[in-house]
């Protein structure tokens, strides 16, 4: 995975639409935005100039309209975002933690395989315990 990308809540909503969409002005946005959050246009455009000041977004002038690319490719952004939030788990409870997400999310027969083949890979070599990695934990331990 390439360098860490750090993305706000709202962040994440323009960028999901740009990665479906491609690319986008600021005023396609704003309309596509704006109906599911009521946003304004200065809301969008602090937001995309935000994504452009991390390099998360990149920008096209066209005229007097700019046009905004996602400059990070979305697969790899939500699997740092995941291992993110994953790492600030104790590692005593990721096993559970995923177990649940994967009770609640739609997935497919085909995500369903690629699970399973996964863990069977896994399981040749994962411990029958995991040491919990709290800070205070670590410090006791030291």
């Amino acid at each position: 995975m390439s360098a860490k990308v750090e993305i706000s809540n709202a962040e994440w909503e323009i960028m999901r639409l740009l990665w479906t969409l491609k690319s986008a002005t600021s005023r396609q946005l704003t309309k596509l935005l704006s109906a599911k959050f009521q946003w304004k246009t200065a809301t969008v455009k602090t937001l995309l100039r935000r994504l452009a000041d991390k390099k998360i977004v990149r920008i096209e002038k066209n005229g007097r309209a700019f046009t905004y690319y996602p400059n990070v490719p979305e697969q790899e952004t939500i699997e740092h975002q995941l291992m993110d939030s994953v790492g600030k788990i104790c590692q005593m409870h990721v096993g559970k933690t995923l177990d649940e997400v994967i009770k609640e999310v739609p997935l497919t027969q085909n995500d369903i395989a690629r699970l399973q083949e996964t863990l069977k890979v896994k399981s040749k070599n994962a411990p029958t315990e995991l040491e919990c990695n709290c800070l205070s934990c670590s410090q006791s331990k030291s």
